[in-house]
C-alpha cells in the first residue's frame, strides 16, 4: 500500500472549500487512489472556519519569523465517507479567510500579500506535520499550484526539514497565470521575514522579470520530481513565450518548463469529469430556476446595486415561460479576462452571433459574477438585445438546468488549462463550440462532438468564431441526422479519472 499526501488550497471533498477547478480534482483524484488500495491523506487550510466541528489531532510547534509558533491539525469529515481517504485542516491565527470564495484575498495594491501570509504559515505547519509523522510514513507528496509550492523551498533549504527529502513531489499546475510573486526582503510578506534563518539562493528562486523577488510557481516547477499540465495541448501552450493579450502560454516561466521537459519531469494529463453520484437537474425548470434566482438576489442587500438589471432580466425571462425559445445557447463562467477577452475585445462578433440566432428563434443565457468591466458589457448588451439573457449572479440550481436544457454550450476561452464546462455539458449530449485550445483542443473535435474555432491570427480567430457558430447553427437548421450524430457523439465522450489514473500512476508516481 502506497501513502499520499495531497496538499492544495481548495478540496471539494469537504463542504465549503472550493472556488475553481482546483476543488473538483482535490476532491476526484484521492478517491480514485483510494479504490486502488492505496491511503490518501489530504490537507488544506482552515481559513479560520473549517475547523470548527473537527477532530484536534495534534498541535504542531514550528519556526517561522524567528519565533516559535503554533497550529492545530484537525481531521474534518467529509461530504462523503471514501475508504483509505482521510480529510485535514490546520489552523493558524494567520491562515484567515478572503473575500474571493471566502478562500482567497484579492490584494489591488500589493498582490499576493495576505495570500503569502497564510500558505507561508500552513505549508510550514505541513512540513512539521509531516516531520512528526501525522499522515503515517509518506510516499508521494502532490502539491496544487503555487499556494503547496513553499513545501519544495522548505524541504530543499531548511535544516528542521532535511528529512522531507525522502518522499516524491509531483507538482499540479492548475493556473499558471497566478504566480505567487513576493519580494525576498523588505516586507512583512516577504521570505526573509518569515525564514530570517535561510541564507536565500536568489538565482534558484528569482522571478524571472522581478529578480527581486521569488516566484513560488517557479519554485514548483523548478524543484518537483514530476510537473503535470492538467491536458496535453496545455503543455505545449506554456512552453511558448505568452504575447498578451491574445496570447496566453508560459507567462515567463517558459523556460524553466522547457527544461522540466527536456529533463523528462514535464507531463501533460488531461483532467477528468464526474460521471457517478452527480446531482440529478429535472427536465422543464430552466425558467423557473432563474426567477427562483433573481428573486432571491433581489432580496439580498449585497445585490442592491444591480437590481433594477434583475428585475430586467426577470421581464425578459418570463416571455420564454409561454412562448419557448427553438434554440438555447449558454455559457457558465466567471466573467474574466481567461473566459471572455474574445467578446470583450470584439463586442460586434458576438452581436453578430445574436443576430444569426434571432433568425432561428434562438436565446442565449449567460450566468456569471466577476470583473466589474466584464459586468458591465454584458448588462449593456442584455438592454439592447432581447434575445441574450444575462444571469449576473451564481445559483447551482440554475446551473444545472443550462447545462441539461442547453442546445450548444459556448465556451471561447482565451486560454484553457483543462475545463470542466465542455466535459459538463457533453455528458448531457450538448455540443460545445470551443476555441482550439489547451483542454478544449483535447475535448472537443470539430463537426464530430461539437465545434471548434481558431486562425492564424487573432482578427482570423475572431471572424472564424462568427462562421463556426453560423455552421453550428446551419447543421441543426438543415441537416438534422448530422446535428443528433454530434449530440450523440459527444455523450458518449468519456474522459474519465479511472483513465488519467492510469498515467499519473505510471508517469507522476512511478508506482
Amino acid at each position: 500500500m502506497n501513502n499520499f499526501l495531497f496538499v492544495a488550497a481548495e478540496n471539494d471533498g469537504i463542504p465549503n472549500c472550493k472556488a475553481g477547478g482546483m476543488g473538483d480534482v482535490v476532491r476526484d483524484v484521492p478517491r480514485e487512489i483510494a479504490k486502488r488500495g492505496d491511503m490518501v491523506h489530504v490537507v488544506v487550510p482552515s481559513y479560520s472556519r473549517l475547523h470548527h466541528g473537527g477532530t484536534l489531532l495534534t498541535g504542531l510547534h514550528f519556526p517561522l519569523k524567528g519565533t516559535t509558533h503554533y497550529a492545530e491539525l484537525y481531521k474534518v469529515t467529509p461530504k462523503k465517507e471514501f475508504e483509505n481517504i482521510t480529510h485535514y485542516v490546520i489552523h493558524h491565527p494567520e491562515i484567515t479567510e478572503g473575500g474571493i470564495a471566502h478562500i482567497y484575498h484579492d490584494d489591488p495594491t500589493e498582490p499576493f500579500f495576505n495570500d503569502f501570509i497564510k500558505f507561508m504559515v500552513f505549508n510550514t505547519a505541513v512540513a512539521e506535520a509531516i516531520k512528526v509523522g501525522a499522515f503515517g510514513n509518506l510516499d508521494i507528496v502532490h502539491m496544487h499550484d503555487w499556494h503547496s509550492a513553499a513545501l519544495l523551498f522548505i524541504k530543499n533549504y531548511h535544516p528542521n526539514y532535511q528529512d522531507l527529502k525522502r518522499m516524491r513531489y509531483v507538482y499540479s499546475i492548475h493556473n499558471l497565470a497566478i504566480q505567487g510573486i513576493r519580494p525576498f526582503y523588505d516586507n512583512y510578506a516577504s521570505v526573509h521575514n518569515f525564514f530570517p534563518e535561510i541564507p536565500l539562493d536568489h538565482g534558484a528562486l528569482q522571478d524571472p522579470q522581478y529578480n527581486n523577488c521569488i516566484n513560488l510557481m517557479g519554485v514548483g516547477i523548478r524543484f518537483a520530481d514530476a510537473v503535470h499540465t492538467v491536458s496535453p495541448s496545455y503543455k505545449e501552450d506554456v512552453m511558448l513565450p505568452s504575447a498578451r493579450p491574445e496570447f496566453v502560454g508560459g507567462e515567463s516561466l517558459e523556460r524553466d518548463l522547457q527544461r522540466a521537459d527536456d529533463e523528462g519531469r514535464l507531463y501533460g494529463i488531461l483532467n477528468a469529469s464526474n460521471y457517478n453520484n452527480i446531482r440529478e437537474a429535472e427536465k422543464g425548470l430552466l425558467y423557473r430556476n432563474t426567477v427562483k434566482a433573481l428573486f432571491r438576489w433581489l432580496q439580498d442587500e449585497s445585490k442592491k446595486y444591480k437590481a433594477d438589471f434583475l428585475a430586467h432580466t426577470g421581464e425578459k425571462i418570463m416571455e420564454f415561460v409561454t412562448v419557448r425559445p427553438k434554440f438555447i445557447v449558454s455559457s457558465v463562467a466567471r466573467l474574466t479576462e481567461q473566459k471572455f477577452y474574445f467578446i470583450m475585445r470584439s463586442p460586434e462578433s458576438f452581436e453578430k452571433m445574436l443576430k444569426r440566432l434571432e433568425k432561428v428563434g434562438g436565446i442565449f443565457m449567460l450566468l456569471g459574477t466577476g470583473d466589474p468591466d466584464y459586468e458591465e458589457l454584458f448588462r449593456s448588451m442584455s438592454y439592447r438585445h432581447k434575445n441574450f439573457i444575462f444571469t449576473n449572479g451564481q445559483s447551482e440550481d440554475l446551473i444545472d438546468s443550462m447545462y441539461l436544457e442547453t442546445d450548444l454550450y459556448f465556451m471561447p476561452s482565451l486560454f484553457e488549462p483543462c475545463g470542466i464546462s465542455q466535459m459538463l455539458a457533453m455528458r448531457n449530449g450538448n455540443p460545445c463550440l470551443v476555441h482550439h485550445t489547451g483542454g478544449l483542443k483535447d475535448t472537443v473535435e470539430h463537426m464530430k462532438t461539437g465545434f471548434a474555432f481558431d486562425g492564424e491570427t487573432f482578427q482570423g480567430k475572431l471572424d472564424d468564431m462568427v462562421v463556426k457558430f453560423d455552421e453550428a447553427l446551419t447543421v441543426w437548421e438543415n441537416d438534422r441526422p448530422k446535428w443528433k450524430k454530434i449530440q450523440a457523439n459527444a455523450k458518449k465522450m468519456r474522459f474519465t479519472w479511472d483513465k488519467s489514473l492510469d498515467a499519473y500512476y505510471e508517469k507522476l508516481y512511478l508506482l
